[in-house]
């Protein structure tokens, strides 16, 4: 199916400035935006800790989604600012904001995240991310992400688990409960399949079989389609672009991200493997792990189309 592809140029007003002067005022506009709305969601999330009834979280949960939604408006509007980009899009239009979404992306960066924001604010619902569990000592942003319930995983090394096997399934475990509060207002729930950033370093010390991504885990997307697949509407496959390489987060405030390309494909929820035990069932698990590896495959070919096309 065709997509409409939508290329256009952020004129940042302000660009034309010196780059650290550029990142200096970048810095403080995301810090107050920041400062301005964690506040709000801490005073409704509060409230809804301490009435933990079924009928406050229906009322409040949509109130800190708008909150949320606001938050990264402002975020894109000091990008604008700042930012003197060539967006090359396609595949966002026709996206339902009252619906369930399984987002997946590869991963290069920390603006990755701004970008996604950026593209998908108020077209789908709002972006929930599984954040590693030293995350929520972040200042201020961890106590955001703790009220928008980010679910927040305690991810151990092979090793660890064999020391401790009693810790085995609690991702699991904290991935299910984060999913049944999921099913309850439209969301999209996000997940990086490399689960780490690309680097040169990481694909070579992985021995990566894909050229420009590394290798997938399938286990987190297994794990919510087996606890809301019937509600996602589809999943959203994102490839993210930066022609003129991934940017450090320092260079993009300076005002340095001059192109981005990124391509959506709306797939169907793969309905037989949805009620699979990925933990229990080899056969399950290797099913999953050939359909993510197709999915990488025409990932890892469009993403050498696009920089070749650059």
């Amino acid at each position: 199916m065709a997509h409409a592809r939508c290329t256009a140029l952020t004129y940042g007003m302000l660009n034309f400035l010196p780059s650290p002067l550029v990142g200096l005022i970048a810095a403080l506009l995301l810090a107050l935006n920041v400062f301005f709305w964690v506040p709000l969601l801490l005073i409704f999330a509060l409230l809804k800790l301490i009435i933990p009834l079924h009928r406050m979280r229906l009322l409040i949960d949509p109130i800190l989604l708008h909150i949320a939604e606001s938050w990264i408006a402002g975020n894109s509007g000091w990008m604008r600012l700042t930012q003197r980009t060539i967006w090359d899009v396609q595949g966002i239009d026709g996206l339902n904001h009252r619906s369930w979404y399984l987002v997946n992306c590869n991963h290069q960066s920390w603006v990755d995240i701004l970008v996604l924001q950026h593209l998908f604010n108020r077209r789908i619902p709002l972006l929930k991310f599984f954040l590693k569990q030293q995350l929520i000592w972040v200042p201020v942003m961890g106590l955001a992400w703790w009220a928008l319930e980010f679910p927040f995983m305690r991810r151990h090394s092979e090793e660890f688990l064999k020391k401790h096997p009693e810790m085995r399934g609690k991702d699991q475990a904290t991935t299910r409960k984060a999913c049944e509060k999921f099913a309850l207002i439209p969301t999209s729930v996000m997940n990086f399949l490399e689960g780490t950033r690309f680097t040169p370093a990481k694909h070579l010390r992985q021995k990566s079989p894909y050229q420009h991504l590394l290798k997938p885990k399938a286990g987190g997307m297994a794990l919510a389609l087996n606890a809301m697949g019937d509600k996602f509407q589809a999943i959203l496959d994102v490839t993210i672009v930066y022609p003129d390489g991934a940017p450090q987060f320092t260079e993009f405030l300076k005002g340095r991200l001059k192109r981005v390309i990124v391509r959506v494909r709306s797939l169907a929820v793969p309905q037989h493997l949805v009620q699979g035990d990925y933990a229990g069932d080899p056969a399950v698990r290797e099913a999953y792990q050939q359909w993510v590896h197709r999915l990488w495959l025409d990932k890892d070919a469009q993403i050498a189309t696009l920089i070749a096309s650059a």
